[in-house]
């Protein structure tokens, strides 16, 4: 009778220790998971580690890159074949165009920088030049594209659509005169933002 006693408070004493390890466990994932919260949320998390978003758009902009500058590949180095790219819907058709940004010294000079607009397809609407970024995209439009606003030597100018195609150097276009306005949009806003970089 004893040693059943004894085997009854041998086998308690197991079992309790082992919920007591489960807890323990549990509580210190539970702590971890907490503190990755917290620190993703205040934006201090270490994510250096993690993938980068890898989606169709960014497949399709690498592709109209390497053929748009087929003839600059051989010139460029590693540090060069990176871009920027943000989508907006210029022509309200539900389909996103994309707005492609370098900021190197490959594509960028003392007038600014060189740009691309592509369709939702890839093809190309545009490429720009001596430009600053952001870009900023109005509430008017064109010929069915809204409006945009570039920023290039000092002063912003109003481009236009005309005949399916922005003008390539906006430097030439009219001066903006005023602000700009709280309704426009910002796209590529390379210093305001964190925006992913890719290689090309």
């Amino acid at each position: 009778m004893r040693n059943k006693i004894v085997m009854a408070f041998m086998i308690l004493g197991m079992i309790s220790c082992q919920n007591k390890d489960k807890n323990e466990s549990k509580s210190i994932i539970k702590t971890i998971a907490e503190d990755t919260l917290s620190k993703t949320a205040a934006g201090t998390a270490d994510v250096s580690d993690a993938p980068g978003k890898d989606d169709k758009a960014v497949e399709l902009i690498r592709k109209q890159l390497n053929i748009l500058l087929k003839k600059d590949l051989p010139a460029m180095t590693k540090e060069d074949r990176f871009f920027y790219y943000e989508a907006f819907d210029l022509n309200n058709d539900k389909k996103d165009e994309y707005f492609i940004g370098f900021s190197n010294p490959y594509f960028c000079g003392s007038g600014g920088c060189t740009g691309y607009i592509l369709n939702n397809d890839g093809s190309l609407i545009n490429k720009f030049t001596v430009t600053d970024f952001p870009i900023f995209v109005t509430t008017t439009s064109s010929d069915k594209f809204y409006d945009l606003i570039f920023e290039t030597g000092g002063k912003f100018h109003l481009v236009k659509m005309k005949n399916g195609k922005y003008p390539s150097n906006p430097s030439v276009q009219e001066v903006w005169k005023g602000d700009v306005s709280k309704e426009t949009t910002k796209v590529l806003d390379l210093q305001g933002k964190k925006l992913e970089k890719y290689s090309f």
